[in-house]
């Protein structure tokens, strides 16, 4: 991880001020690159940083915290789930309209670009 990361993460609080060496040197201790560890994987799985950030004041609390972290992992698969959709919709359009570019043309136009334009309500 880069130093500049690091230093964000700091300011943010999402890590505690690290000791310095005598020379001026950060030195972590042993819990940071737990916490470390803890922001990566939530940001693997789609967390922003505020709600990352959420999740690791939750990781100390009981049943409560629990309840909070099933709300935001739920909130986060609801929009990931609709992003996927979104997804599936533009790859089967485009897949469609490539199929389309492989069909002999009559005129030369481009059946991709002349979909496009229509949709968009442009006059050819």
């Amino acid at each position: 991880m880069n130093p500049q990361t690091l230093r964000y993460y700091e300011r943010r609080g999402l890590l505690a001020p690290p000791h310095r060496s005598t020379s001026g040197h950060r030195q972590y201790p042993a819990e940071a690159l737990a916490r470390l560890r803890f922001i990566k994987r939530a940001q693997a799985l789609g967390f922003t940083l505020d709600e990352t950030e959420e999740l690791l004041h939750l990781a100390d609390g009981g049943p409560p915290a629990c309840d909070a972290a099933r709300a935001l992992a739920a909130a986060r698969l609801a929009d990931i789930e609709a992003r996927l959709a979104d997804l599936t919709r533009m790859r089967d359009s485009l897949s469609g309209l490539v199929t389309r570019c492989e069909l002999p043309s009559v005129d030369q136009a481009c059946t991709l670009l002349h979909v496009l334009r229509e949709q968009a309500g442009e006059s050819s």
